[in-house]
């Protein structure tokens, strides 16, 4: 295994929850890092075993009212709108998630992910949070990981940028490179294990993390701010699948609320959940990897509830950085590759019910911004080097912004 890469020790924010932790006693059990060996006692006769510690649960109470009062912190995200000839008769919006303290969504996914572990017993005062990510979940993870004062590993592969790997300890977290990427989540959930700490999984939990039923999750959100619109119910809500959590979410939530709505699903080249939805086998995997960062899996994730979906749309990797490109024009500011593939599926959907004669919304996600992506994404030689050719996508976006026809 890897030797991590430090970024020195977080500053602890026990004090900050004002609970005193005693030193462990010993490694703790496998699974169960923070499990205490209890107090046996016989009571008319009955054996029993007590494990309630006070000091414990106290920090866990704490550590959930610091995660929650972070919640409590930030704004909700903006609806921003995609400009679109009013006369077309359809909106666009652009849920503008960038705008959290750890810059993506996925300060959402791991948020959720630390108060569903703590609030089940997996996380305590004294364990290690592991991660499989080299992404932003990483980044967003390690920033609830040391506002609670606990150690945090992300697992990632060891051609990881050196710019990700920056990131992910600014906020604090440690950096385990692996040499073979289709290892991670094995190295991440043995180096938990061998460390006694959580493995966050967040491509198992993602989707049961999240409550899909309100509690101001992502999809609430999206129509309490659209009900002022002129078409506040959306026709599409368009979004990629990384953990497939967001999909899940949004998906159930509109069944739920008994919406008209339709979820559309965008997959990257070289990611699984596009064939195996295709051929309902989903023990597909898929070669290669996709350079769009945050979304498609080389498998399907237990996460990604493909029943709750109703449409998906394969995106080139060109097309992807082609409309990030361009809406980092029309827009005023850069945004990620992820975003470019959520507006690619967008765009088409849009030219289909022009077509059609239909008005209505789309809503789609900002994901993150482009400044994490200055030498890569937007860099010409970046895209040269993997064969990539944005101008006939570049074109294609151009003709549909100015008529609103789209490749048949």
């Amino acid at each position: 295994m890897g030797e991590p890469t430090t970024a020195g020790d977080a500053p602890s924010a026990r004090h900050l929850l004002n609970v005193a932790v005693p030193a462990p006693s010993g490694r703790p059990p496998r699974f169960r890092p923070e499990v205490p060996p209890g107090q046996l006692a016989t009571l008319q006769g009955v054996e029993q075993l007590d494990r309630f510690d006070d000091t414990e649960r106290a920090w866990v109470t704490a550590a959930v009212a610091a995660v929650e009062a972070d919640a409590n912190r930030s704004a909700d995200t903006h609806l921003l709108t995609f400009p679109l000839p009013r006369e077309w008769g359809i909106d666009l919006y652009l849920k503008d998630e960038s705008v959290h303290p750890t810059g993506s969504l996925k300060h959402r996914l791991a948020r959720s992910l630390f108060l569903y572990g703590l609030c089940n017993g997996w996380i305590g005062p004294r364990t290690t949070i592991v991660e499989a990510s080299s992404g932003s979940t990483a980044v967003s993870e390690a920033y609830f990981a040391r506002m609670l004062g606990l150690p945090f590993i992300a697992v990632m592969p060891a051609a990881t940028s050196p710019e990700k790997v920056a990131l992910i300890e600014f906020q604090g977290g440690r950096c385990h490179l692996v040499d073979d990427p289709a290892a991670v989540v094995v190295e991440a959930r043995w180096l938990a294990e061998d460390l006694g700490g959580h493995f966050m999984d967040q491509f198992t939990h993602a989707e049961r993390a999240t409550d899909w039923r309100g509690n101001n999750n992502i999809a609430e959100s999206i129509y309490a701010q659209m009900a002022l619109e002129r078409h506040p119910v959306p026709e599409w809500i368009v979004v990629g699948a990384g953990t497939g959590g967001t999909s899940a979410t949004i998906g159930r939530y509109i069944r739920y609320r008994r919406l008209a709505t339709k979820l559309c699903v965008v997959d990257p080249d070289h990611s699984a959940y596009y064939p195996a939805w295709t051929s309902g086998d989903w023990s597909v995997t898929a070669d290669g990897a996709s350079c769009i960062e945050g979304i498609g899996r080389p498998r399907v994730e237990a996460s990604f509830q493909p029943t709750v979906v109703d449409r998906m749309i394969q995106v080139p990797d060109a097309a992807s950085l082609a409309a990030m490109r361009a809406a980092s024009e029309l827009l005023g500011r850069r945004v990620g590759g992820s975003t470019g593939t959520n507006l690619w599926g967008a765009f088409g959907l849009i030219a289909q019910m022009r077509a059609e004669g239909r008005t209505g919304s789309v809503v789609t996600l900002l994901c993150d911004g482009g400044e994490r992506y200055t030498d890569t994404y937007y860099a010409d030689a970046w895209v040269a080097e993997r064969g990539l050719d944005l101008a006939p996508y570049l074109d294609t976006i151009r003709r549909f912004l100015a008529t609103g026809a789209w490749p048949a």
